[in-house]
């Protein structure tokens, strides 16, 4: 088993058939959570409690140098106005993805008066997170 450099893994907005990967980017997180549900009763063995697995979510976070003419930026922040949500995913170095449908729930832009302008995204997951394949092609 290799061990992976963060470096080569990229977030993408995906629009139409088309993969764009977000330009400058520094740093990207993966959030994948499970939430339980209590299952405990009086009959549970040992009085230790029991859990069953409840909904799952995921998010992406990520930030990055700006880059006044990235498209995939300009398409969060056209859809960001617009309310409406994204398909963006997580491209692993050999070629496999996390994939899935977002909601833009943060977006600011940073201009430090003796540093890089840079931005940061907060992707909130709307269903479900695919992991798609080597070689599997997105619609």
């Amino acid at each position: 088993m290799g061990k992976i450099q963060g470096m080569k893994c990229k977030v993408f907005i995906h629009k139409a058939g088309t993969s764009m990967v977000l330009a400058g980017q520094r740093n990207a997180t993966l959030n994948r959570s499970a939430e339980t549900i209590d299952a405990t009763s009086k009959s549970s063995e040992g009085g230790w409690k029991e859990s069953l697995p409840g909904f799952k979510e995921f998010s992406i976070d990520c930030d990055g140098a700006f880059v006044t003419d990235d498209e995939a930026y300009s398409v969060l922040e056209e859809e960001f106005i617009n309310g409406n949500t994204v398909d963006a995913y997580l491209e692993m170095p050999n070629g496999s993805k996390y994939f899935g449908n977002c909601v833009i729930t943060d977006c600011p832009l940073e201009f430090p008066y003796d540093d890089l302008a840079t931005w940061s995204i907060s992707l909130q997951g709307n269903g479900a997170l695919t992991v798609v394949p080597v070689g599997t092609e997105l619609a």
